[in-house]
């Protein structure tokens, strides 16, 4: 296959720039072990000289040891330039092609191919075998758009882990020449596009590049909003947008950029786009359920729960738990008693109750008023003293020693911890699975068989993606209780002699990212890839980390997931604040062929009456597949797998209700990596060669959205579609379900 022959390509190069690495690596060591030897030699220029080198050497070698992780990420195929000056990197410095680089038949040369990476690398004749991302001639790779290419042709993203190549993505920038390029991804299918002999086609792949190209170039400030149907690319413009303000600006987006997805495939879909710009934590991918440090969520609730946890209304029942889980401790002291000026002093249970009613009336998160209520705790203990002072002066001193005194007794700290724990987020939400409790919480919010639902989930072992949404709500109504800080060791105490030059790294280049980017909780920049899934609550988890960010949000809401639409909108416009809005709409759908298009048009006008689905711009000439399942729904699923399989060359994605996934996976095992099984929420944004979506029916009934999702369904393919119907779909004759007919 082409695109394990470029992967192959690919590592070669890698393997060769490795050698070379090794090789520098070798020439710093040496310097170093050179500089110790001058400092035989005794004199104090000798020793100077030792030093400055040691330092040079080591500071080099230091380097090059750490951007040995992910080390290549791109590489940019490139016309003759204008003129032929080279650049100290080795590469040429023109940004335009020469008025002759393109033939009168539209075939061109490639004159030069810069690979991008963390630091530039020379080969031993001094030609670059990698570009550093920062230096001029890396500009193109985050530039350039298909309206403005300047010399670039083709531009590659590389996935790698370590020594190894992963994949490799490309965009093609000047899809009408001809190069003889090998080109893998959308890129390949605007290759086609933009061969094709007929000038409309031409003239359509135009105006993709230029819809695109306006999204990527629009001013960073306030909100860029994107729409567009299934295969418009607004994924891949979010993320190109992205990389080119993340160029254009790296001061203002220091901060970071988090982009959002809502499902972990679509993670590593994008993971593959936007390459680590070089800078450890400035690029943040989370899935929805994983954006609170520490969780990492994958399972999905029944639909009738996740719109009950989804729904603002949780807001209410969760504040109520907040703060009424302080009362639950099995070993809640009943009763405080202290020792004060030789007498015994005692806060009975109902007194403490009063205490502590009187500290939850504080707006503070609940974790935070325990300097209040411990506060209050004093005052209480205070009176029963039955203490009086004429001097105030002298009141105020008694009355501080007082404190100091009570409040540094072992019994007195033992007590407030056990009376006012520091809270958790998870020990909460835990507390709301017990039925009765959250019938006291959620009164007049949620009806009976609401909270049943809510309680009967929580049970479930595991996290839930609509329960980070709620952990997000409970750590902020409880609040983080300040942080013991670590005592700060000057490192001049624990470095001497060559170390105190080179320090030894105690983490790697993707640990020290991975932790950046957990503690991170706010970003400069955030983007929100299939927007419109995000349910109320989840809003006001992304809106948290984009307080003060610019935003970038792409969705489309003929395939929202979520069925109350204005709640949505209402959470959304709260985390977006009054920032002004930018608004693009992307018409034209360059994956999907015309005939999988009109299968998926047919279920649009059910969902949404009135929706314009966006153009597609190609036909194949092969229609939609529609088969029956028989008694064996599992046996009739691998044999269509297996068919798809040899009919196309990629990727197969087979496509179920959601409580099926499991099931699926099992009829799939064995076939091989080159096909997926997806429940139906999981399919958003993704693409495969060809689909196989098993039982129409039982996707469009699981939930009130139901039939937005099997429109998702439908356009996953590229090349080929298979409709396998079960009971429920009443095939016609020919196999097709009611809910696919155009009647």
């Amino acid at each position: 296959m082409v695109r394990e022959q470029e992967i192959g390509a690919e590592q070669a190069h890698l393997d060769r720039v490795y050698r070379r690495l090794e090789e520098k690596i070798d020439e710093a060591e040496f310097l170093m072990n050179d500089a110790a030897q001058r400092g035989h030699v005794g004199t104090p220029g000798a020793l100077a000289e030792r030093d400055a080198q040691v330092f040079r050497a080591g500071i080099h070698l230091n380097r090059l040891n750490s951007e040995f992780e992910d080390f290549l990420f791109g590489r940019i195929d490139l016309l003759p330039g204008k003129d032929g000056e080279k650049g100290a990197d080795g590469a040429f410095t023109s940004l335009e092609p020469a008025d002759d680089a393109v033939a009168a038949d539209n075939t061109a040369k490639i004159a030069e191919t810069l690979h991008i990476g963390r630091i530039g690398v020379l080969d031993t004749e001094y030609a670059p075998l990698v570009i550093d991302w920062r230096a001029p001639a890396a500009a193109p790779f985050y530039r350039s758009t298909p309206v403005a290419p300047g010399r670039v042709v083709r531009r590659r993203v590389i996935r790698s882990k370590g020594r190894k190549v992963l994949g490799v993505e490309d965009d093609l920038l000047r899809p009408e020449l001809t190069t003889g390029l090998p080109v893998i991804g959308d890129g390949a299918l605007m290759a086609a596009l933009g061969q094709a002999r007929s000038h409309t086609m031409r003239d359509i792949v135009s105006s993709i590049q230029a819809e695109q190209d306006l999204v990527i170039r629009a001013p960073a400030a306030s909100v860029t909003e994107v729409t567009g149907g299934p295969g418009t690319g607004k994924t891949a413009v979010a993320l190109h947008r992205a990389a080119y303000l993340l160029y254009q600006d790296r001061r203002r987006y220091a901060g970071g950029i988090l982009c959002v997805s809502p499902t972990p495939l679509l993670v590593a879909y994008t993971e593959g786009v936007l390459p680590s710009l070089g800078e450890e934590g400035q690029v943040a991918i989370r899935a929805v359920g994983s954006l609170v440090d520490g969780v990492s969520a994958d399972l999905y609730d029944e639909p009738a729960a996740a719109r009950i946890k989804g729904s603002l209304r949780m807001t209410k029942v969760l504040r109520n738990a907040a703060r009424g889980v302080l009362d639950l401790s099995t070993d809640r002291p009943q009763g405080l008693r202290q020792v004060a000026f030789g007498r015994r002093i005692e806060l009975s249970e109902q007194e403490l109750s009063a205490v502590r009613h009187q500290a939850l009336g504080g707006t503070a998160p609940v974790n935070l008023l325990r300097p209040r209520a411990r506060r209050l705790l004093l005052d209480a203990l205070w009176r029963k003293t039955g203490r009086h002072f004429d001097d105030a002066e002298l009141a105020a001193a008694e009355r501080q020693g007082f404190d100091e005194d009570i409040s540094t007794e072992q019994d007195f700290l033992d007590f407030f911890d056990a009376w006012w724990p520091v809270l958790e987020p998870r020990v909460v939400l835990a507390a709301l699975a017990d039925e009765k409790r959250l019938a006291r919480w959620a009164r007049r919010v949620l009806t009976p068989p609401e909270v049943r639902r809510v309680a009967r989930s929580l049970r479930r072992s595991g996290t839930s993606v609509h329960d980070v949404a709620l952990l997000d709500e409970l750590d902020t109504l409880l609040g983080s209780p300040p942080r013991e800080k670590k005592r700060e060791i000057d490192p001049m105490d624990q470095l001497t002699g060559l170390d105190e030059l080179m320090p030894q790294q105690s983490e790697s280049r993707r640990e020290r990212a991975e932790r950046l980017a957990r503690e991170r909780t706010e970003y400069a920049h955030v983007i929100v890839d299939e927007a419109q899934d995000l349910t109320p609550m989840q809003w006001r988890m992304v809106g948290r980390r984009g307080r003060t960010a610019t935003w970038t949000i792409v969705g489309d809401p003929a395939q929202s997931s979520w069925t109350d639409v204005e709640e949505a909108a209402r959470a959304r416009d709260e985390a977006l604040g009054t920032r002004p809005r930018r608004r693009f709409t992307l018409t034209v759908n360059y994956r999907n062929p015309a005939e999988i298009a009109e299968v998926a048009a047919t279920v649009l006008k059910l969902a949404m009456p009135g929706m314009e689905s966006p153009r597609a711009v190609r036909s194949t000439g092969v229609l939609p597949r529609y088969e029956v399942a028989g008694d064996d729904l599992a046996a009739d699923v691998r044999a269509s797998a297996a068919r798809l399989l040899d009919e196309v060359d990629g990727t197969v994605g087979v496509v179920v209700a959601m409580n099926r996934r499991a099931q699926a996976r099992g009829w799939l095992s064995g076939l091989g990596d080159r096909v997926v099984a997806l429940g139906s929420l999981e399919a958003k944004g993704l693409e495969y060669d060809a689909t196989l979506v098993v039982a129409p029916a039982e996707i469009a009934e699981e939930s009130p959205a139901g039939l937005r999702v099997l429109y998702v369904a439908l356009t996953r393919a590229t090349q080929r579609l298979v409709v396998l119907a079960g009971e429920r779909d009443r095939p016609d004759a020919a196999g097709v379900p009611d809910l696919l007919r155009a009647d």
